[in-house]
């Protein structure tokens, strides 16, 4: 049987809760951020004003202030190409700026099914990515971003995941419950197997969608901690005014 870490810490504020997960005498192996939205709001951004990509944390973080804004907890939101755009869907503030991808290729994007992390009215959901034209099609779509594997699906882990490979390396990945998006970051390598089991079986999460690998970063007020392993592309954001 496979034995899974289980959290240690909670703390709570301002309707964001993390937690270290790890064991009693080990450093923690995942951090977790979760962020409820009948309270917080969460956000996408890419470009200034002038069409720059943000790219850091802490020149979001700026930008925000310059608009007597606070920036309270960030993440990477999916892959992005070379020129920092999206591979995949992008929706910011209900409207669509970049297309969904339904095409085949090569890397962890394309990983059928991959999925579609999205916002309405009525809260957070992760769907498959083929499901989301039906969806969009009824309107209300404030927040969307896509990414690939979708790691789990009704609680069903990816098939194309194996247990026990050693392609081990530092992941994030967002699932849901309820109302809240739960952000969840590796911090020492894990396979993609593991990864998704923690997410169903400790977090109790049945949809997760994968953000990225070697690329993974936080920003957290609550957390003192902002990290920068190498310029971002999208990020989901949540901001207080």
């Amino acid at each position: 049987m496979k034995k899974l870490l289980l959290p240690a810490l909670v703390f709570l504020l301002a309707g964001l809760a993390w937690s270290a997960a790890g064991a009693v005498d080990a450093p923690p192996r995942y951090t977790v951020v979760k962020v409820d939205l009948r309270t917080d709001k969460l956000a996408l951004f890419l470009n200034d004003d002038t069409g720059a990509a943000f790219k850091r944390f802490d020149r979001l973080e700026t930008w925000l202030k310059a608009r007597n804004k606070q920036l309270l907890f960030a993440a990477n939101a999916g892959m992005y190409h070379a020129d920092f755009a999206p591979v995949g869907l992008l929706v910011r503030e209900g409207r669509e700026e970049a297309p969904l991808n339904l095409a085949d290729g090569v890397g962890n994007f394309f990983r059928k099914p991959n999925g579609v992390f999205l916002v309405t009215a009525q809260g957070p959901r992760i769907v498959e990515a083929s499901e989301y034209p039906a969806i969009a099609a009824k309107g209300g779509v404030q927040l969307a971003t896509q990414s690939g594997p979708l790691l789990l699906r009704h609680g069903a882990v990816h098939p194309a995941l194996i247990p026990n490979s050693d392609s081990r390396k530092t992941r994030n990945g967002v699932c849901v419950s309820g109302t809240t998006a739960v952000f969840v970051l590796s911090e020492t390598p894990v396979n993609f197997y593991d990864f998704a089991l923690y997410l169903r079986d400790v977090l109790h999460c049945r949809d997760a969608l994968y953000l990225d690998g070697t690329v993974s970063a936080i920003y957290s007020k609550t957390l003192q901690r902002n990290d920068f392993v190498r310029d971002l592309g999208p990020m989901l954001a949540v901001v207080a005014p």
